[in-house]
């Protein structure tokens, strides 16, 4: 086996037919073994991957993707890494991806539709295997986008019921009238909507309080609290001030995310109000940390990591051609009552 490595005289980079000489094969060879065909005898295998290991050969996926007529790429679409939630759903997706030989390429679409069309027409024109993307809603523009590529693609975070459409995740209207009727049935009656971001999931979080109110004659529009700054633990803490000395008489806060409501809780500490006695405090995602608080926080824990598998699954069965029973999967919430309510 040659012990100096060929390279390519146009880039520097080790081919494989570079490979193939080194180890005394031919390149049709060398593609089978990497690729771990079974035809290939296991002794055969061996001189290959220690050639490539010993000439640091890298598979060059444009190259794989245009013989087979099939990337190795999934684009998975996400608004924003900061959120502790789209780390969970990421890192589940990729575990379920990589052993099935795809790879996981990452945008951060901001919260902005505009943003995310963008980055749907660069990686579409890169001709990935498959699409995961945060959310329905989106641009026109967009949708006709993912129309026109014919790229299998599945929806995050929600649940749609429209043919053709493959979603994973669970109803957010739900599970945020379900916290309602928790803080409902602890006695509260002037309970606030505070809410950060405004994405469509956290409209739709508010939806489900404001049909929990109206059903039991207690909505009343001054206590939506809408910012749409990003969510944040000092933003939390801020608006709580803000509720404490503008409606003194409001007795329960449902806030839209953990980090808001951590923040809430560490406000409260701070000016000495009383959680839950003078106020119950309620958050949403049952993010790190929120079992920790003081008191432990009242959430709904939603399932980031199952979503993000069974995500995956659903798109690996669409890009192999296969047939998908369940088009809208819903693995549902669980509302976790702690001390803050």
């Amino acid at each position: 086996m040659s012990s100096t490595p060929a390279r390519s005289r146009a880039t520097g980079r080790v081919t494989l037919s570079d490979v193939a000489r080194s180890a005394g094969v031919s390149p049709i060879t060398v593609s089978r073994a990497l690729r771990g065909e079974r035809a290939v005898d296991p002794a055969l295998v061996a001189r290959v991957q220690a050639a490539a290991q010993q000439l640091g050969y890298v598979p060059d996926p444009a190259a794989r993707a245009l013989a087979s007529q099939r990337s190795s790429h999934v684009t998975v679409l996400i608004p924003m890494l900061s959120n502790a939630l789209f780390v969970d759903l990421l890192e589940a997706v990729q575990r379920s991806l990589r052993p099935a030989g795809y790879q996981t390429l990452m945008g951060v679409t901001h919260y902005d539709a505009g943003e995310e069309e963008s980055l749907l027409r660069e990686q579409l024109a890169q001709r990935p295997a498959g699409l995961l993307l945060t959310g329905l809603e989106r641009s026109d523009a967009a949708r006709a986008l993912i129309a026109q590529s014919g790229v299998p693609c599945v929806h995050l975070m929600e649940v749609c019921a429209t043919p053709g459409v493959y979603s994973v995740g669970f109803s957010q209207a739900d599970a945020g009238a379900e916290l309602t009727r928790h803080l409902l049935a602890r006695g509260r009656r002037r309970i606030a909507f505070v809410a950060a971001q405004l994405d469509s999931r956290t409209l739709q979080r508010l939806e489900g309080w404001r049909r929990e109110l109206r059903a039991a004659g207690l909505y009343q529009a001054e206590l939506e609290w809408l910012n749409p700054a990003p969510s944040s633990i000092a933003l939390g803490g801020q608006m709580f001030e803000q509720i404490m000395q503008r409606q003194p008489e409001v007795d329960a806060i449902f806030f839209c995310n953990d980090d808001l409501a951590q923040g809430a809780l560490l406000a409260a500490l701070r000016l000495g109000v009383a959680v839950p006695g003078r106020v119950a405090v309620a958050g949403f995602n049952d993010l790190t940390g929120s079992d920790q608080m003081l008191p432990a926080l009242t959430t709904v824990r939603t399932p980031r990591a199952e979503i993000g598998h069974a995500a995956a699954r659903m798109l690996l069965a669409l890009m192999n051609g296969e047939s998908v029973a369940t088009p809208g999967v819903d693995l549902g919430y669980e509302l976790v009552v702690r001390a803050s309510t």
